[in-house]
């Protein structure tokens, strides 16, 4: 995998991600939301572009990087690199997992084994978190960040992939999937660290992915039912499952849940829209493509349909301001923006982000606004 991260060549089965949605409420789209038409988008006079994937001294990788996750407090990103030089102990190449700290300039390797997915951070920067092959199936590896402490992760079916963690680490949403004749299906499940129980959030008899996404406090999950395409929440106080968010007329993909829970981004069609939980209503995005959406639930990260204009743009959902994020190729995930949509994370290949950029592969960034 030296030279090139593909989250699926070593899977033992590869599933795409198809989707659905739901929550508490049929939803309703505001006839008032704005246009997502990157015209409009404007880059931030104060903002700056640093790139992530560098040794501590500021070397730049000698292989690619991406699949990038930052906390709320924008200090932690965690990222793949198949880099060799970005910490001194790391050698041998292959794709490994590395936290880069922004206060101390420090990047450490996190593991050696080989992340299966992007890996992801607990929002206290304290856990790591990401799905490894193990044995016959796959297992979450979880790691402490300022110890390397390392917990596999239980699993009570064949194979756990997709996790999601609380702000403490304490909470652990993921997939537990079986392709066994007597227990085909997968289950979405969250795993309390603290006492080692297992609470089963749905029950599925397919395999097309869930991808469930937990809230920083570990009450809130949302995932989705990716054969039927309908998208949920659940709720841990009362154990309560919403109806389909998206509504009995269309189907959904889930995208994100803001860390606070207030918020659910699904995709319908060309369309993105932003569930509000506590009304029931949804913010529509017309003609764009959800990418995350910050812990507060306000700014959501986007990439404009289309083949024109920049690739990634942020979008103020109460002023619907928008700001361009890059206007290069790039790419970024779930939990890719702050809170308050102060740090925004991706990776690209495109060579004229920072100066300096001459290793030809891809590479982490942060862009930061003002």
């Amino acid at each position: 995998m030296r030279g090139k991260i593909n989250w699926r060549t070593t899977r033992r089965v590869r599933v795409a991600l198809s989707a659905a949605v739901v929550a508490c409420a049929v939803t309703a789209v505001l006839p008032t939301a704005a246009s997502a038409d990157p015209a409009g988008a404007t880059v931030d006079a104060g903002s700056s572009v640093e790139r992530i994937s560098v040794a501590a001294d500021g070397t730049q990788g000698d292989d690619n990087s991406s699949g990038a996750s930052i906390t709320p407090d924008g200090r932690h990103v965690v990222f793949a690199s198949s880099a060799r030089n970005l910490t001194p102990d790391e050698t041998t190449g292959g794709d490994k997992v590395f936290v880069r700290d922004q206060g101390t300039g420090q990047t450490q390797r996190m593991g050696h084994l080989t992340p299966l997915e992007p890996p992801v951070i607990s929002g206290d920067g304290k856990y790591i978190a990401y799905p490894v092959q193990w044995m016959t199936g796959d297992r979450i590896r979880h790691y402490q960040v300022s110890t390397g402490r390392t917990i596999t992760g239980n699993c009570s079916l064949f194979t756990c992939n997709q996790p999601s963690l609380s702000t403490d680490g304490r909470y652990t949403a993921h997939n537990s999937i079986s392709y066994r004749q007597q227990t085909y299906g997968q289950r979405v499940q969250v795993e309390d660290s603290q006492t080692g129980t297992m609470a089963t959030v749905a029950t599925f008899d397919h395999t097309v992915q869930s991808r469930p996404f937990i809230s920083g406090d570990g009450r809130y999950v949302a995932y989705q039912n990716g054969k039927t395409k309908d998208v949920f929440v659940w709720d841990r106080t009362d154990g309560s499952t919403s109806a389909p968010l998206e509504g009995p007329a269309k189907e959904a993909t889930l995208v994100h849940l803001s860390d606070d829970g207030s918020k659910v981004v699904y995709l319908s069609g060309s369309d993105t829209y932003v569930h509000d939980v506590s009304t029931g209503t949804a913010q529509l995005v017309p003609n764009a493509k959800g990418v995350a959406i910050d812990p507060t639930g306000r700014h959501l990260l986007y990439a404009p349909n289309g083949t024109s204009g920049p690739s990634l743009v942020l979008r103020d959902l109460q002023t619907g301001a928008d700001e361009t994020v890059s206007d290069q190729p790039a790419t970024a995930g779930p939990d890719a923006v702050s809170a308050d949509g102060r740090d925004v994370t991706f990776h690209s290949t495109a060579d004229d982000i920072v100066p300096g950029d001459t290793n030809g592969k891809s590479d982490v960034f942060v862009r930061h606004f003002s």
